[in-house]
């Protein structure tokens, strides 16, 4: 940029600039309009649904009102900023160059406010969604034997349980059942949700660490006292093992159960991800020592809970997911989801019901849970369940039907991914299996919408396959 020019004065205002040879004429890029106005969206408002669990109806109707709205501003915001990024790399004189360069990062910051407000929303949505199967919420359908598994690994010194499944699969409830046993034996316990870590708690290994610290214990109602126990002269990970060596893991001596959830969260995050497994894998090794410092880490036991395999590459000894107790979370069998159906007083279905409707959602547990909760809503007025059971299966791959809300929000991870959109209706396109990269594969079978067949991907089940194949079609 020439010396005299002043960055703060420059002008964006491009609309009558041409640019490439005047190929593209930058009206098509202008800063304020693509395809219509997209500023009626408060983009810059903190989404106070986020952390508000349940919302009336209302609510819910105004949440998804506001996710089409900024999902029309987002497809547009991206369509401009890929327009202005084509005009910066082709633009060759210097002086405007610098002034799409700095119209490019105004745009993408934009559009980084817009997925952060579109996250948020879909965030809401989903805990309404949850929010619905409250009904049942003190229903519990075991998977013998993997409870028992998960009780006994967390009774031995210096153990890691590591707790697998696509989304929905139940993993957190099977990781709240192994929390409360552990609390049942007089351990101590402390979950950490990644789910809910801020972006500048992710920002770098440091804020990340001492955040880690501060909420165990916080957990554990202790004092956090990071500045006695955190010293500069030591490395980040060293400071995060010391405090819980010399203070965490010795203020009692009853078991500290660690569990963290959605761990997956940390894959995106390339600085702090194959450190952090380094320490956790440190801090297993450590329990097997003999010594006294040994006898300090057998009193830890970990719980790390994910929804996909498709980790980034790690050494194989500075890996915590080849250790441990590895269990991968089943869906439910026939006989499991009898139970639940009995338990929703829904005996009167039968076994014939019961398999119309895994013939359409298999067993996966979320989708059983809401169907069964919505039967036994409406048998509560209704008295032939039957009935209402047809209903269902009818609308079921709808927009009137009870998945509805759950089925748009995969629509738009999809649409939000080209190549988990283009590769999944490969999948729901074809009657025999279909081979992904193994990258595209993993992602979609962390979202639930494919199971995989040795290297191939088949959909999850029939309401899948219906829905979006007359989606992606």
């Amino acid at each position: 940029m020439p010396d005299s020019q002043d960055s703060k004065q420059v002008n964006n205002d491009l609309r009558n600039a041409q640019f490439g040879g005047g190929l593209i004429n930058a009206e098509s890029v202008n800063a304020g309009r693509i395809g219509g106005d997209i500023y009626n969206i408060h983009i810059g408002q903190q989404a106070e649904a986020s952390s508000n669990p349940a919302s009336s109806p209302n609510q819910q109707q105004r949440s998804q009102q506001e996710r089409g709205s900024l999902e029309k501003a987002y497809t547009l915001q991206s369509q401009k900023v890929a327009s202005i990024r084509t005009a910066w790399v082709i633009e060759t004189d210097p002086s405007r160059k610098f002034q799409y360069e700095q119209q490019l990062q105004a745009e993408e910051r934009t559009l980084k406010e817009l997925t952060d407000k579109l996250d948020a929303v879909e965030r809401q949505l989903q805990a309404d969604d949850n929010s619905r199967l409250d009904v049942g919420a003190d229903i519990y359908i075991e998977r013998p034997p993997i409870e028992d598994k998960c009780h006994n690994a967390i009774m031995q010194p210096g153990a890691l349980i590591r707790i697998k499944a696509p989304q929905r699969m139940g993993k957190t409830l099977l990781l709240e059942k192994t929390l409360d046993h552990a609390r049942g034996q007089g351990y101590q316990t402390a979950k950490l949700d990644l789910k809910l870590a801020d972006a500048d708690i992710l920002a770098t290994l440091k804020t990340f660490l001492q955040w880690l610290c501060i909420d165990v214990a916080d957990s554990l109602e202790l004092e956090p006292q990071l500045d006695k126990h955190w010293q500069e002269v030591f490395g980040l990970n060293k400071n995060c093992t010391r405090y819980f060596q010399k203070y965490l893991l010795s203020v009692t001596n009853s078991p500290l159960v660690l569990a963290i959830d959605n761990f997956e969260r940390l894959f995106d995050y390339p600085e702090i991800f194959p450190q952090f497994c380094l320490l956790l894998r440190g801090w297993y090794e450590a329990a097997k020592q003999g010594d006294k410092i040994g006898n300090i880490w057998k009193k830890l036991r970990l719980v790390v809970v994910h929804s996909t395999e498709s980790y980034p590459s790690l050494d194989t000894n500075h890996s915590p997911f080849n250790v441990g107790l590895a269990i991968d979370l089943p869906e439910f069998n026939p006989q499991q989801v009898a139970n639940l159906a009995k338990q929703h007083e829904l005996g009167l279905l039968g076994e014939l019901a019961l398999k119309e409707l895994m013939g359409l959602v298999g067993g996966h547990p979320y989708l059983v849970q809401s169907a069964i909760t919505s039967l036994s809503s409406a048998n509560a007025y209704l008295k032939n369940p039957q009935t209402t059971l047809e209903e269902l299966l009818r609308l079921a791959p709808t927009e009137q039907g009870i998945f509805s809300d759950h089925l748009r929000q995969q629509l738009w991870h999809l649409q939000h991914n080209p190549q988990l959109e283009i590769g999944y209706k490969k999948v729901v396109m074809n009657e025999i299996p279909v081979r992904l990269d193994t990258e595209v594969a993993f992602k979609l079978h962390s979202l639930g919408l494919v199971k995989l067949s040795s290297n191939d991907c088949v959909p999850s089940c029939d309401l899948y396959r219906q829905y979006f194949s007359n989606r992606l079609g």
